[in-house]
């Protein structure tokens, strides 16, 4: 690493510090239940996910899930919980109790997806939850040349799918033109799928999407990420009468890239200074 890259690695964690608070409704379950209650007063559905660090065991992160279930059920809220199973290591028996809080208070459970090789050590939890609660949901990053197969699985087990781009390059087959491949994982779900959660800031996109699943009839919602304009995006799901779901993350504030990422890749560098000044800007005047 060159003496400028040293430097420059100084500099940005600060900058990644400031920069990755604009994803998160603040550090505590409350801070989240408070947002999913503007959320909701304001006509919109949530999901709330805490955010682990590294440092958090899989038993601090399973009872963190636990905690906010009953969260969710004391404040009578339309939302959901998102999780991520690399946090509980993989672990059914820790799903297990995860699941059985969920059911005990009838509130739907959604696998988040995060690095492609966390997707194939998923998926077993993914169809356990199915089997054992309802209803459950999971991620299909549109950029991964996998997403077509599993969106198959998911069709099959009849779960909730979210579509995202994806922040997690694929190394097997990234996709070139992501917002096409985008439209094609919905045609593929279009007239299939259970419910489709269309997870885009891009208006275009999330129109193109919205009125491919409305006309095969398939149930579906915009889901936008909590920090980030929305007005556009509200008047695309208004115009196409869709419900609209806010994800609202809190606990630890981290950015989506991995400090191994950073070392690797020195132009990470400058796009978490940009994040800093589009993502925070867009916190502080957000119109939610």
């Amino acid at each position: 690493m060159s003496g400028a890259t040293r430097l420059a690695w100084r500099c940005w964690m600060p900058i990644a510090a400031r920069a990755a608070r604009a994803y998160i409704a603040g550090p505590t379950l409350g801070d989240a239940l408070r947002a999913a209650e503007v959320t909701a007063k304001r006509g919109s559905a949530a999901s709330i996910c805490p955010w682990d660090s590294e440092a958090d065991s899989p038993r601090g992160v399973t009872d963190a899930y636990v905690a906010a279930l009953r969260g969710i059920a004391a404040c009578a809220l339309d939302c959901s919980l998102s999780i991520k199973a690399p946090s509980l290591r993989y672990s059914r028996d820790l799903l297990d109790e995860v699941i059985d809080a969920a059911r005990a208070r009838g509130t739907a459970l959604h696998f988040d997806s995060l690095a492609p090789e966390t997707a194939d050590l998923t998926w077993p939890l993914i169809q356990h939850a199915a089997e054992r609660h309802a209803p459950i949901g999971c991620t299909l990053p549109a950029r991964w040349p996998k997403s077509v197969d599993d969106a198959e699985r998911a069709i099959a087990l009849g779960v909730n799918i979210r579509v995202v781009k994806g922040q997690w390059a694929d190394p097997v087959g990234d996709a070139n033109n992501v917002a096409q491949r985008y439209l094609l994982l919905i045609e593929r779900l279009a007239g299939r799928a259970r419910s489709v959660g269309v997870a885009t800031h891009d208006p275009r996109l999330a129109r193109e999407a919205l009125t491919c699943l409305i006309r095969a009839g398939t149930r579906c919602e915009l889901e936008l990420l909590f920090g980030l304009p929305m007005r556009r995006q509200l008047e695309v799901a208004g115009a196409l009468e869709v419900p609209v779901r806010l994800y609202i993350p809190y606990g630890h504030a981290w950015l989506p890239y991995g400090l191994s990422q950073v070392r690797k890749n020195p132009r990470i560098l400058w796009w978490t200074a940009r994040d800093w000044l589009l993502r925070g800007s867009a916190f502080r005047g957000r119109e939610s």
